[in-house]
């Protein structure tokens, strides 16, 4: 797996669907975590817990456990009516264990039209546990993916790992699977194309930084200030795509039990508002971008 360096000045004109200026992914994370695993050391969620001091993992974490399962329980469905007011496309991801465990969460988004991205088998399982065994690993993705086509009746497209944290095999285990769109690269505003061993991918990227997570839990920001950074980050890939003739992407990632949370809830709800307002703005899919980008990335980005 191999992508070039390419300094922005130095890059053509991108174009994206619609010729937007701007597009925005709105992206929910459905995830799923077992409630403890075969080891003692402490178990990782992908992100802080509620509770500090974790417990080993072969012992129950209920406060935490059920934080996160509020989000499944409760949140998510609150995601749904915000969005299905809004009538805004929405890029969903998903855990394998999500369609077995939680079937009625990721049929809602399927029965939506929304789009569903591969996501890992489970939340806690990371693919860098076999970052030294790529056998395993291949198994991890198969797997995953066996379990996303017999659930929603096609192949997945895309796919994010599990906290981003893909190997030196992940995309070329993803390319030869016939995937065409990765994520977990968040070194862009703009799509570019990866190399590996199987054909390329385009590279679609999510966002740690330009997340509810990273926003909320970790830095401690109020209602109020994750609206602001989510407006401010609109406009200003807006007023540089304007000036410079380009277009740009972003990514808002978000999780059931955090923005989905009532009193976190209303950003959202603004912020959809906001964008709303913006002619120059589209909602989009990763599938979307990514399938434009096949066909004019040379202009952008010269192989």
């Amino acid at each position: 797996m191999n992508y070039p360096y390419s300094a922005y000045p130095n890059r053509g004109k991108l174009t994206l669907p619609g010729d937007c200026k701007l597009g925005l992914i709105m992206t929910i994370n459905l995830e799923y975590w077992d409630l403890t695993k075969n080891s003692e050391q402490p178990y990782y969620a992908g992100g802080p817990a509620i509770l500090p001091d974790p417990l080993p993992a072969n012992v129950p974490d209920f406060p935490n456990f059920m934080w996160r399962e509020y989000g499944q329980r409760a949140g998510v469905w609150r995601l749904f009516d915000i969005f299905d007011t809004a009538k805004v496309p929405v890029s969903c991801t998903i855990n394998a264990k999500t369609a077995t465990e939680r079937p009625e969460i990721v049929q809602a988004a399927d029965s939506r039209g929304w789009e569903i991205v591969a996501h890992n088998y489970e939340q806690g399982e990371l693919l860098t546990d076999y970052a030294h065994n790529r056998e395993a690993e291949a198994e991890v993705i198969k797997s995953t993916l066996a379990v996303y086509h017999d659930v929603l009746g096609r192949p997945a497209k895309g796919w994010l790992s599990s906290s981003m944290r893909g190997t030196l095999n992940t995309c070329d285990i993803l390319a030869e699977e016939g995937i065409f769109f990765y994520c977990d690269f968040i070194n862009d505003d703009q799509p570019y194309m990866i190399n590996t061993s199987s054909g390329d991918l385009v590279s679609i990227p999510y966002s740690n930084e330009i997340n509810d997570f990273t926003q909320l839990m970790r830095r401690g920001h109020t209602t109020d200030e994750f609206y602001t950074v989510l407006k401010d980050e609109l406009d200003t890939l807006l007023s540089e795509a304007q000036k410079d003739d380009t277009a740009k992407i972003m990514n808002v990632g978000l999780h059931p039990h955090v923005a989905g949370r009532a009193y976190r809830s209303r950003a959202i709800t603004e912020f959809l508002q906001y964008a709303l307002g913006r002619p120059e703005v589209s909602f989009l899919t990763r599938e979307a971008i990514a399938e434009h980008y096949l066909s004019h990335h040379e202009s952008h980005i010269p192989a």
